[in-house]
């Protein structure tokens, strides 16, 4: 399997909003804190806006926000916005893949490994992650 950059990029920049849900952070300060390509970053916010998970204000005391609570996006919120699919195969989604002869099963295994990741996406939240990594750091004392 794998993960795009897009979709690690994005949870990361949301995870910063979420620490920050009172105030707007600019693109740069999330690029510099999470070490992303500011470049990079910049579509990658833009795709999330057009999907309605960061709403943005321009000017001097502008920013982006979460467009809506942390607890309501999921990682499969996040990957669906900014690649599309859970997975894909050779780019092409899988709902009408279909094989021949000895290869016919193999599609149904493809997309029940799609409907597992999707479950286990879903299940995650932005609060949740967040819970999770504090947690772990009080464990460790570094919190």
């Amino acid at each position: 399997m794998h993960i795009s950059a897009k979709a690690d990029y994005a949870t990361r920049a949301l995870l910063e909003l979420a620490c920050e849900p009172g105030r707007p952070l600019t693109c740069e300060a999330i690029a510099s804190s999470q070490g992303i390509p500011f470049r990079f970053l910049k579509s990658v916010v833009g795709e999330l806006r057009k999907a309605g998970l960061v709403r943005s204000q321009r000017g001097c005391e502008g920013g982006y926000w979460l467009g809506r609570p942390a607890e309501d996006i999921t990682l499969l919120d996040v990957v669906r916005a900014v690649d599309g699919e859970v997975l894909t195969l050779r780019g092409e989604p899988l709902a009408d893949l279909d094989y021949p002869g000895p290869a016919h099963p193999l599609p149904g295994v493809w997309r029940e490994v799609e409907a597992r990741a999707a479950a286990l996406l879903g299940g995650q939240s932005l609060t949740a992650l967040l819970a999770s990594g504090t947690a772990r750091l009080s464990r460790s004392g570094a919190a």
